[in-house]
């Protein structure tokens, strides 16, 4: 649930300041496991990656094994438990790492998928989130076994280019591969507040704070961005985006504050409490583009 909604239910919470840079740290130390029994690894987040053991580094000769070993190893080195996942595609895997957590070890395999997809409920699909699920629902797809009643072009102009990987996803049709060097599309920060903001004065001053955040983002990544887009969350949770693309790179927080305000102005609905603002920048240059700003006068 949102933090207020929280604060609203238990007034004496505690809320306990996160350490990124010790989760970057473990994050890195995991990673380096990761790679003893596989290059191919594609991270998703901090906490989380895609490995493929096709090429299995140890010659272990078992994805489970493989997979045990790894949740053993950061349990007896970093004292933390992990889920693992495993099967046949990422699809699959990934909703296997999530049958058991928080520790467990689970299989989806080659002869099982059909039938398990297809008692799966709809929810619990990757990919399908709580409004896709709402208009599942109402549509009388309660689980893969419906969802697979439907054809390819009925589920495309139901749900768009999303339908095309429903039809093939509950299937058990997934040929992505592991990309250990995905490409980052977009870099952004977003900001929740405890109590709405009422004033445009109110919202510029804190545009002001996520500007810093996403430019500190861009430093650390190498990156700088021609398309910059401002996300509006109101207090009935109503969310408008507005974007403006440059000819040359956005890159300096004076710019990114800039863009995002003027968006801001433009597009604020006059009395309307504001509950969260965002700010993201995509259509990014390559890191090899990227150019440090002299500290000379």
């Amino acid at each position: 649930m949102p933090a207020r909604t929280a604060v609203q239910r238990c007034p004496h919470l505690v809320f306990v300041r996160p350490r990124f840079e010790a989760y970057r740290a473990v994050s890195q130390q995991i990673r380096s496991i990761f790679f003893d029994y596989t290059d191919l690894v594609e991270p998703l987040s901090l906490d989380e990656a895609y490995l493929d053991v096709t090429a299995d580094k140890k010659d272990i000769g078992s994805a489970m094994l493989i997979a045990g070993q790894i949740k053993q190893r950061i349990k007896t080195e970093l004292q933390l438990t992990a889920s693992a996942g495993v099967s046949i595609n990422k699809f699959l895997a990934k909703i296997a790492s999530d049958l058991d957590k928080p520790d467990g070890l689970s299989i989806i395999a080659p002869d099982q998928a059909a039938a398990f997809i297809e008692k799966l409920p709809i929810e619990q699909f990757y990919g399908v989130g709580p409004a896709t699920t709402a208009k599942m629902k109402a549509l009388g797809i309660e689980t893969g076994a419906d969802l697979k009643q439907w054809e390819r072009h009925q589920l495309m102009a139901t749900f768009g280019k999303a339908g095309d990987y429903y039809y093939k996803v509950v299937r058990a049709e997934d040929n992505r591969a592991v990309n250990p060097n995905r490409i980052r599309k977009s870099i952004g920060a977003e900001k929740s507040f405890f109590e709405d903001l009422r004033q445009p004065i109110e919202m510029e001053s804190a545009l002001q704070s996520i500007a810093e955040e996403v430019h500190q983002r861009l430093i650390q990544n190498r990156h700088s961005g021609y398309r910059l887009t401002l996300k509006i969350k109101y207090d009935n949770y109503d969310v408008i985006t507005r974007s403006r693309t440059l000819e040359t790179p956005i890159q300096a927080v004076a710019e990114i504050l800039s863009l995002a305000t003027s968006l801001l102005l433009a597009n604020i609905t006059p009395h309307r409490p504001v509950r969260l603002l965002g700010i993201t920048l995509s259509n990014l240059t390559d890191p090899q583009d990227y150019r440090q700003l002299s500290f000379e006068l």
